[in-house]
């Protein structure tokens, strides 16, 4: 791969090295991106003031006279203490739309690394559809392995499926007992209606709830009807929300089983581990970690890891797949609600009581909400993915057939079928909800604005779909074109755009 950027930002370094070495000066070269109109690379001397004993703007002079001229910049000014590196754009050009041509789709990928990367997102409970809250998972834990896929790394994507939880006991036992049909056409969207209906049972009818924890004791102890009962719901519900994933272009490689611990025997390893530990203590059987000592404080200091009758709890069935990671990757990556920030420092403290030095990385995200207001599953007044994406298809629908009528620029899309609008408009509503949410911060919250998602002239998917589309389209009227000078791109747009190109190699690298 090339990367036409790091060509001239390695060649400043150079420079700058040899200037730096005839001045008898010796530091560290951190090059800067100078303000719009000053250069394309900055160089600080203030550092070098006190080594020196002159003032950055004098040390800036001398090293642009030691410098001199140069067949790979434009020019080398000294700008108020910093050495400013203009790149010679002819050449720059070149460079860039020669790797382009050259590589097509693989401009921007690095070479193959040895490092594996598992990387675990969405992980919903397998309990009915993926809701709007929790749209930011799949969508940031996609992103970041397109990107560390495009880096190098080997990246494997995972979904836990908590098939040993009590809301999948809950939804098993209703399955089996509620026979009554809904109007539900999704499966997905069957389930989590009875759900729904047996926590709402369960407030009232105590025995219900002795029958799922029955369940549970029997599906942990290898129980083959529950098991049996309890996987069927787990692939019904997973199966439908694969095809949510795949409206917004999400997928995984690999779902892995919380259940899979147990049967290895693992967590039996784990738990007898951390009985021995110092930190154990009891209270009526049930057996937790004292963590009040590692600065977690209050009623959080109890880590629990078995029930009162010695079944395991859900975080020590995560201690043992965070070790399934460990053994299975060089690096783990876990994408998580900001819910989950207390859980994962007790986890990590109790992987160091187990003796494991590594941790995994976390990218923890606020939730999406819509102006109405926040969402609850167990209520029944969620909205779920599905909907939110099926909205922005309808409404992205709505905007084709409103330009293919009132179109001036883009004649070709009077030509556009019926059914050639339905696919753009998919296109076009999955980039909206993938787009809206990717593009703010992990750690700020979304409100979900409609006209921000589908908006075709702001900071917004339909307007750089729309942009690619223009593009294609000037490009099929060129016919097919056999050379292509560079030097006609002489527009302060173009040498823009060509050096946003020209660094794309370099953001990769940086956002990896």
């Amino acid at each position: 791969m090339t990367n036409p950027l790091k060509i001239f930002e390695e060649e400043a370094k150079n420079l700058l090295n040899n200037a730096l070495e005839k001045l008898n000066l010796k530091t560290e070269i951190v090059l800067e991106t100078p303000p719009e109109g000053k250069g394309d690379f900055a160089f600080a001397c203030f550092p070098l003031s006190k080594i020196a004993k002159k003032a950055p703007d004098k040390i800036a002079g001398d090293i642009v006279k030691n410098i001199g001229k140069t067949e790979s910049m434009e020019k080398v000014e000294n700008i108020g203490g910093y050495v400013n590196f203009y790149i010679d754009e002819e050449r720059l050009k070149e460079n860039t739309v020669k790797s382009i041509l050259d590589e097509k789709e693989k401009y921007g990928c690095f070479p193959q690394k040895n490092a594996k990367i598992i990387l675990e997102h969405t992980s919903a409970n397998p309990t009915g559809p993926v809701h709007v809250g929790r749209a930011r998972n799949p969508i940031i834990g996609d992103s970041l392995a397109r990107l560390l896929k495009a880096y190098g790394y080997n990246v494997k994507t995972e979904y836990y499926v908590n098939d040993m939880g009590k809301q999948t006991a809950i939804l098993a036992w209703g399955a089996e007992n509620i026979k009554e049909k809904n109007d539900e056409k999704r499966e997905n969207y069957r389930l989590v209606k009875i759900y729904q209906k047996v926590n709402k049972m369960m407030e009232s009818d105590s025995e219900i709830e002795k029958h799922i924890n029955q369940m549970l004791i029997k599906y942990e102890h290898g129980d083959k009807d529950v098991e049996k009962l309890v996987k069927d719901v787990c692939k019904n519900v997973l199966s439908a929300n694969e095809e949510t994933l795949k409206k917004i272009n999400v997928s995984v490689d690999d779902y892995v089983y919380e259940s899979t611990f147990t049967k290895n025997r693992s967590v039996d390893e784990i738990i007898e581990k951390l009985k021995k530990s110092e930190y154990c203590k009891n209270e009526n059987g049930a057996c937790y970690l004292d963590l009040e000592k590692f600065g977690i404080h209050g009623r959080d200091t109890r880590f629990f890891f078995t029930r009162k009758d010695g079944t395991s709890l859900y975080p020590t069935r995560d201690l043992a797949y965070h070790l399934h990671k460990f053994k299975n990757s060089d690096i783990a990556i876990n994408v998580l609600g900001e819910d989950h920030k207390l859980e994962t420092e007790q986890l990590g403290i109790a992987l160091s009581l187990l003796g494991v030095k590594k941790k995994p990385e976390i990218v923890f995200y606020s939730f999406v909400s819509l102006p109405e207001g926040k969402m609850s599953t167990r209520k029944g007044t969620v909205v779920y993915l599905d909907d939110l994406v099926d909205e922005a298809v309808e409404r992205a629908y709505k905007e084709v057939r409103k330009r293919r009528k009132g179109e001036q620029v883009l004649r070709e899309f009077k030509k556009i079928s019926e059914l050639e609008m339905k696919r753009i408009a998919k296109i076009i509503g999955a980039g909206a909800v993938r787009y809206n949410i990717i593009r703010v911060q992990n750690e700020k919250q979304i409100i979900f604005k409609w006209e921000d998602a589908l908006n075709f002239e702001g900071n917004s998917a339909p307007f750089i779909q729309y942009a690619h589309a223009r593009a294609c389209s000037i490009l099929g009227k060129s016919k097919g074109y056999k050379k292509f000078d560079v030097k006609f791109l002489n527009d302060e747009t173009e040498i823009r755009l060509i050096k946003t190109l020209a660094g794309f190699p370099n953001m990769v690298e940086e956002s990896a």
